[in-house]
């Protein structure tokens, strides 16, 4: 005699991103174990994968967490966590003004959500004939990053990672065709009014 299946209810979102509507699902016993798995190893790239997995399979593989914006991955993954454990997240915030007394805050995890701009591009004028197209920064992105990077190092590893075209007048140079060296190169080159 079988075990009975359980049957696992569905939700709806809207991706920020493309504002498509998916459906969803709370994340089973055995995805939350890899994901706590990957949390104790404390390693980065260990818990990106196991959020991205868990996104992909919480969402019948219509989030592919390797060509998804971050924003959006975040999103869904906080949308199935609240199905999942619990809307209601305990938060304890550390006061800006003295930098040391905490306060408990409850965060409802369905009041959070991303916000686009209407005048938001993704392309950033240099010069008159100058232009960079950027991406948005993907899940993988975080994973090319040192644990002990400063804050400086990140946004010029982002600049780097999510270059996807440079345009010098009629000419297109795309993200394929170059190297890491080179876009840090041409980077380096602008002055610190440019940037």
């Amino acid at each position: 005699m079988a075990l009975p299946k359980l049957n696992t209810p569905t939700y709806e979102l809207e991706l920020p991103s493309t504002a498509e509507k998916i459906k969803y699902r709370p994340f089973l016993v055995k995805e939350q174990k890899i994901l706590m798995m990957a949390q104790e190893s404390e390693e980065d790239s260990q818990i990106a994968d196991a959020m991205g997995s868990l996104v992909s399979s919480c969402t019948f593989g219509k989030v592919n967490a390797k060509d998804s914006p971050m924003f959006d991955i975040e999103y869904v993954f906080l949308k199935i966590r609240g199905k999942s454990v619990g809307e209601t997240v305990k938060l304890n915030l550390i006061c800006p003004d003295d930098g040391v007394t905490a306060v408990p805050v409850d965060l409802k995890l369905d009041d959070v959500s991303v916000h686009m701009l209407d005048e938001h591009t993704n392309e950033i004028n240099i010069t008159d004939t100058i232009k960079v197209v950027f991406r948005y920064p993907l899940l993988g992105d975080m994973m090319g990053m040192k644990k002990d990077s400063s804050d400086i190092e990140k946004v010029f590893h982002f600049l780097i990672s999510c270059t996807h075209e440079i345009h010098y007048g009629d000419d297109v140079h795309r993200r394929i065709d170059l190297k890491d060296e080179e876009i840090s190169d041409f980077i380096d080159q602008f002055t610190v009014r440019t940037i």
